[in-house]
């Protein structure tokens, strides 16, 4: 999905326009027993109820395409009739209104909840400490605008429908008691403890907005941390696998370059190629028409090309690219380097840069010794002390 493609959902999810029609809901404890179950058409949803509702699903829908965002894309198969896939199809096409296949998602995400949870709470300070969950699932649909060649869109003449569903998976974690002021008293009384709803921890988007239409063989799926996929909720859910999160392609990347050009990777080598592989991911971002940026081994090599690195190296870097990936795999430019931040890290010292500034940061050999070199541009803070560098 490109960035426009994900505004435009976005933009649907707003509680003034009440746009999706239908809310459902299952609420579980710790132990994944099922406490209820409940749906809501939207329009009869209090204003402030659906803003919490809509800031859930929105949340679901952020971070960076390749990191927390992720495509699960369906086979032929699976389209042709795998039943979490039909399964997902008769959500959308019932409106939320297929009860069976209500159910059926609910139990699939309650199996890997106490999989990957354990529901192995015993005494009373662990079920207390425990979170339960809810699982929110929402239906909408709008007009797509008609495109003419020019790229222009024009709602009035729009010639298909999108319609999609939501999913989010929101830990529920209990308060404690606290001390209140309650007014029509005038005084304080100790309240009792609530359980609060937070943000997702998961979640997905059913079938995908692809340049204006639906892709059918095509799932968005959302995690908080870029660092763990959950395999198993896309095993049990979407009956399909994720081989490598973000944080692994990034460190198979840093391995593979580390390994093959050896005495070639130099910090000099590192900050041109953070800065050329940053300067094509925000050229792609100004088309907010474009997919986010993909690199195969092919075009990180070129860009080893560019920076001057030898052509013996760069062959090994292709041949080593292509035993951890695969020959033609493309992996999100976002998860090759790091836009963040410019980290330099010893046994003793850690450094961050913003990557902007990463050229003040320099190694020299100096009567045999290998040092670290900052430069001092502007003053200098050591300890909240501005001090003089003599």
């Amino acid at each position: 999905m490109t960035l426009k493609d994900l505004a435009a959902v976005k933009r649907r999810l707003n509680p003034q326009k009440r746009n999706p029609s239908m809310i459902r809901g299952c609420y579980i404890d710790a132990k994944g027993e099922i406490l209820t179950t409940f749906r809501k058409s939207v329009v009869q949803i209090p204003s402030e109820e659906l803003e919490k509702y809509l800031t859930i699903f929105r949340k679901s829908l952020s971070g960076t395409y390749g990191q927390q965002l992720l495509p699960i894309t369906f086979t032929t198969e699976q389209v042709q009739g795998d039943e979490a896939y039909l399964g997902l199809m008769a959500l959308c096409r019932s409106e939320l209104e297929d009860e069976s296949a209500a159910d059926t998602i609910y139990q699939r995400i309650v199996a890997w909840l106490m999989k990957e949870k354990g529901g192995a709470t015993q005494s009373v300070e662990e079920m207390q400490k425990a979170q339960n969950y809810l699982i929110l699932l929402m239906y909408d649909s709008f007009d797509v605008g008609y495109k003419h060649p020019d790229g222009e869109e024009e709602m009035a003449m729009s010639d298909s429908i999108f319609n999609y569903v939501m999913c989010a998976v929101v830990p529920v974690q209990q308060g404690r008691d606290a001390l209140s002021y309650f007014e029509n008293e005038a005084n304080f009384h100790v309240s009792p403890a609530t359980w609060n709803v937070g943000m997702p921890e998961l979640g997905f988007m059913f079938p995908a907005f692809e340049q204006g239409a639906a892709d059918i063989s095509e799932a968005l799926f959302y995690t908080r941390d870029a660092g763990n996929i959950h395999e198993d909720f896309i095993a049990n859910v979407f009956h399909s696998e994720i081989q490598m999160n973000a944080d692994e392609q990034k460190e198979t990347v840093c391995a593979v370059l580390q390994s093959t050009l050896k005495e070639e990777c130099s910090m000099d080598l590192v900050q041109a190629v953070n800065e050329k592989v940053s300067e094509m991911i925000s050229e792609q971002k100004e088309d907010k028409s474009a997919e986010p940026l993909q690199l195969s081994g092919h075009d990180v090599a070129k860009v080893l090309e560019s920076v001057g690195v030898s052509e013996e190296k760069v062959e090994a870097f292709r041949q080593g690219y292509s035993e951890a990936f695969g020959e033609k795999t493309e992996i999100p430019a976002v998860n090759v380097i790091s836009q963040k931040e410019f980290k330099v890290v010893t046994p003793s010292v850690h450094i961050r840069v913003d990557p902007g500034h990463a050229d003040l940061v320099t190694t020299r050999v100096i009567d045999g010794q290998k040092y670290i070199m900052i430069l001092a541009d502007g003053e200098v803070e050591v300890n909240g002390i501005n001090i003089a560098i003599q």
